[in-house]
């Protein structure tokens, strides 16, 4: 139980699931998305670090749920019309910083926790690094998570 002031995000590799909880202990759980070649924190591997972090920024704050992010700024909504299977930044983002020696390099490879365009493959290993939400889920995420919320993600 996170036993300090602010709200705590813990993720799990394994049950592909992220928790939430606060000084009074469970908030609310998310279905998640880790990436397709696994865990790891090497520069273009396309892996998901593991360890400790923190949430260092975060994009979208009122945004329209589909509206799609490039290097962090609004491009547009998605066009569920025109779906193709590019790994999207969708509705919200929240940048991880690695706080940990083997982690470090996390901000600058641009992991995040963020909607996409493939909901269907939401509870299986997909992304290309980051973990993915469902749009919905990341708009309720979002609201309740304030900038430099510890994260750990784990297998």
């Amino acid at each position: 139980m996170n036993t300090e002031n602010s709200p705590y995000i813990e993720v799990s590799i394994a049950k592909q699931s992220m928790k939430l909880t606060d000084e009074y202990g469970f908030v609310h759980s998310y279905p998640v998305s880790s990436a397709a070649n696994g865990t790891g924190a090497e520069e273009g591997s396309y892996c998901t670090p593991l360890g400790n972090f923190i949430v260092s920024e975060k994009h979208g704050d009122g945004a329209d749920p589909m509206t799609m992010f490039v290097g962090r700024q609004p491009v547009g909504v998605y066009d569920v019309e025109q779906a193709d299977d590019k790994d999207h930044v969708l509705t919200r983002i929240l940048w991880l910083d690695g706080v940990d020696t083997d982690n470090t390099n996390t901000k600058s490879r641009y992991i995040y926790i963020h909607g996409t365009n493939q909901e269907n493959l939401i509870g299986t290993p997909a992304s290309c690094g980051c973990i993915r939400m469902l749009n919905d889920d990341i708009i309720d995420f979002y609201d309740r998570v304030p900038e430099g919320t510890k994260v750990k993600i784990s297998l």
